[in-house]
């Protein structure tokens, strides 16, 4: 059974910063060679969840268009940790941020929820302007 638990969110004024993080387990998922994806991703109120960036085993990334230059994902597979570094903040990030996992070492670079089997509780983030 996969678990992720987020935690960092929380408010930011607008241009500022927040670390997200995901524990994650078992250990497996932090396996260079065990396919699998890691994501996060983001949900609007009213709106479905759309993805904000990704991570695959081998470390290839896949961002947002949105938040391209802005956020930055990152895998430390010694403490089994996904974390979303959001800089630059704005109020339309505004959102509840979720972790996501998958047994698929590779995912279209458009990736949406269907491809991921395993979520957190999610962890909201604020941003005022």
């Amino acid at each position: 059974q996969v678990q992720l638990v987020e935690s960092g969110g929380g408010s930011a004024q607008a241009g500022g910063s927040l670390r997200l993080s995901c524990a994650f387990s078992p250990s497996a998922y932090a396996s260079p060679t065990f396919p699998n994806s890691m994501a996060w991703f983001r949900q609007f109120p009213g709106k479905e969840r759309e993805g904000v960036a990704s991570i695959s085993n081998s470390g290839n990334t896949i961002y947002a268009d949105a938040v391209k230059g802005r956020f930055t994902i990152s895998k430390d597979n010694t403490e089994n940790t996904l974390t979303l570094q959001l800089n630059a903040l704005k109020p339309e990030d505004t959102a509840m941020y979720y972790c996501a996992a998958t047994r698929l070492g590779s995912i279209p670079p458009d990736f949406v929820p269907r491809f991921f089997t395993f979520w957190g509780q999610g962890t909201q983030v604020t941003v005022s302007s």
